[in-house]
């Protein structure tokens, strides 16, 4: 299977799909495609369901199957970069609802970090998605990614939301901001992210959530009564 990723930071990716070859993607990411390849919507039943819901996924899966040889062009929600990454080669850690397609050899499933106070208050470490098995999995990244290749027992600190992904081999935790003024004041909020090596980090430059806080500020907002 061939892919293409073109256009950023508004990015589509279209796959060239072979008779008979199969790729799962997220609802709604098919932009359009060719003639001859079929659409299936799974559920992967209850089980399936419960874990996409509580990564924030959504609740069913799209197969498209060429039954013929052509295109089928996805896109992301929103601006930035999609990335491909061989799990043959070495499993990701990524955030949750990065998901946007994968071959069919690709497993899912729920990743949890050993602290819970990663998740409560890190921003991301104790839900996240391990992908591992054979193929591809491509991942929506936010704005520009950056790549950094830690050694063992090397730490990045980062402010929560901008790890996109990272090695298997690496691990996560929290710290807390020193500081009264610098948490009120500081911007960074009460933790930052630590993640440890060795292995690779992807980083985001535009978190999804940062870009919706900084899009409301210009909304308009129903006066109080």
């Amino acid at each position: 299977m061939k892919y293409e990723i073109k256009n950023a930071p508004f990015t589509v990716m279209t796959l060239h799909l072979e008779q008979g070859e199969t790729v799962k993607c997220q609802s709604g990411a098919m932009a359009w495609k060719t003639p001859g390849i079929t659409m299936q919507t799974k559920t992967g039943g209850i089980g399936g369901m419960f874990k996409k819901a509580i990564v924030g996924e959504s609740l069913a899966l799209n197969e498209y199957t060429a039954e013929q040889a052509g295109e089928l062009t996805l896109a992301k929600k929103g601006p930035g970069d999609i990335m491909a990454f061989n799990v043959s080669e070495s499993p990701i850690i990524a955030q949750k609802t990065s998901f946007l397609a994968s071959t069919a050899g690709v497993e899912m499933s729920v990743y949890l970090q050993k602290k819970l106070s990663t998740g409560f208050f890190g921003g991301e470490g104790f839900l996240m998605q391990k992908y591992e098995g054979a193929g591809y999995v491509w991942l929506e990244i936010y704005g520009a990614v950056q790549e950094r290749t830690l050694e063992a027992g090397e730490k990045l600190v980062v402010s929560s939301g901008y790890v996109a992904a990272m090695d298997a081999s690496c691990t996560m935790d929290i710290e807390s901001v020193k500081g009264f003024a610098n948490v009120v004041l500081g911007g960074e909020g009460l933790f930052l992210t630590t993640v440890t090596g060795p292995g690779r980090v992807w980083l985001q430059t535009m978190p999804i959530t940062a870009l919706a806080m900084n899009l409301y500020e210009y909304m308009p907002h129903p006066s109080s009564n």
